[in-house]
């Protein structure tokens, strides 16, 4: 009887385990009729830059396009021209897109 009890708790353990990981994939698609050119630019806070790996980390709103929350996460950026004059804490407005597979930054602005 014990032993039936560790078994189940371990397989109730998995199958919550198994339903978070689910609910952490980020879908990386765009939302249904959406295009990069008719999306909105979403706000952000530069938070790192890394012109080396040609990375930079945003504190962002919601993604409509890539169907992704707001969150804090690295992206590359499409030119590291984007990343020229940026500094830690500026406020910025941006488009990002799925390219191969990652979420990639392909505008950015400051924002006023």
């Amino acid at each position: 009887m014990k032993a039936n009890h560790i078994l189940a708790t371990v397989l109730a353990l998995t199958a919550l385990t198994a339903v978070h990981a689910q609910d952490m994939k980020m879908p990386m698609k765009p939302a249904t009729g959406a295009s990069a050119a008719t999306m909105p630019l979403v706000e952000g806070e530069v938070r790192k830059i890394d012109v080396q790996k040609n990375l930079i980390v945003l504190r962002h709103g919601d993604i409509p396009n890539l169907a992704m929350p707001a969150m804090t996460m690295g992206f590359e950026v499409a030119d590291k021209k984007i990343l020229d004059g940026l500094k830690v804490g500026d406020k910025v407005k941006f488009q990002a897109e799925a390219i191969k597979g990652k979420a990639m930054v392909t505008e950015l602005k400051l924002a006023h």
